[in-house]
């Protein structure tokens, strides 16, 4: 890649206040520019490419201050007044209280957030969540590269955090270096909700997905098993295989993409 289209991307940011008081957290987009992409889900179900049009993708996943800041505003997602359709027993239950997330980080991801929740929150920033061929491509850069899905060391180290224990709740989001685009905690912190989770095998219903882009799949025939390098992105394929959009979990959280941050006030280029 050009080293001038490279600096062009990745100085590109979106930012806009989340709203939060007496804090500096604000939600940073970096535009991430697409391509053909080699996913493990193939985009004919054999091995055809997936070809992803640029996006803005969050650079940190969302954090429990900004979450709180969210319930604030939208008391109809606060715990205890939401559906249970929507959101179910698991959700925020590790919080104190509806609008108390002690004894949790402030600068924590949220997680025990159901897909529906999440998606309204990142409707809350004009964007949706990330699906998976957008969140893959940008999850397959290291610090220096667009691709390190060949390179041991960097593998190495991401299945080392697969192989921790999860007895206790995420740390701080922001420690480990941005990657080549300049996003944060793609992998070593949480897992993260795509908008097409449950469209990656089956067909979703379309009453709970609306005209949600479904990713059209039998089984899981389709994934690239002979690739090893595979690995740790196909655990988090198996954990959203078996999600409802009604759950949430531990180490679940999410972060967003925006398509068209130009009509947006702030962009900066």
């Amino acid at each position: 890649m050009k080293t001038w289209l490279k600096k062009a991307w990745t100085s590109a940011l979106l930012c806009c206040c989340a709203g939060l008081p007496g804090s500096a957290l604000a939600a940073e987009y970096r535009l991430v520019p697409g391509g053909e992409f080699r996913s493990v889900l193939p985009a004919d179900g054999k091995s055809s490419a997936a070809k992803i049009l640029p996006f803005w993708l969050r650079t940190q996943p969302i954090s429990n201050a900004e979450y709180l800041a969210f319930l604030r505003s939208q008391r109809h997602w606060q715990r205890g007044a939401v559906p249970g359709v929507l959101a179910g027993a698991d959700y925020l239950a590790l919080w104190s209280a509806p609008l108390d997330f002690a004894p949790l980080q402030a600068d924590a991801p949220v997680t025990q957030v159901s897909w529906h929740a999440a998606q309204a929150y990142c409707g809350s920033e004009q964007a949706r969540l990330p699906r998976w061929y957008e969140w893959e491509f940008a999850a397959a850069a290291d610090e220096q590269h667009a691709d390190a899905r060949q390179d041991p060391l960097w593998l190495a180290r991401i299945l080392g955090w697969y192989s921790r224990p999860a007895n206790l709740p995420p740390q701080a989001i922001g420690l480990e270096p941005a990657n080549y685009y300049g996003i944060q905690d793609l992998h070593g912190l949480t897992w993260e909700w795509v908008e097409d989770f449950n469209g990656l095998f089956v067909s979703a219903d379309s009453r709970t997905q609306d005209e949600q882009k479904q990713l059209e799949f039998c089984g899981g025939a389709a994934l690239s098993l002979g690739d090893k390098t595979n690995y740790a992105v196909l655990i988090r394929l198996a954990l959203l295989a078996a999600m409802e959009a009604n759950q949430g979990g531990n180490y679940l959280g999410f972060r967003c993409v925006r398509e068209q941050p130009a009509h947006v006030s702030g962009v900066t280029q």
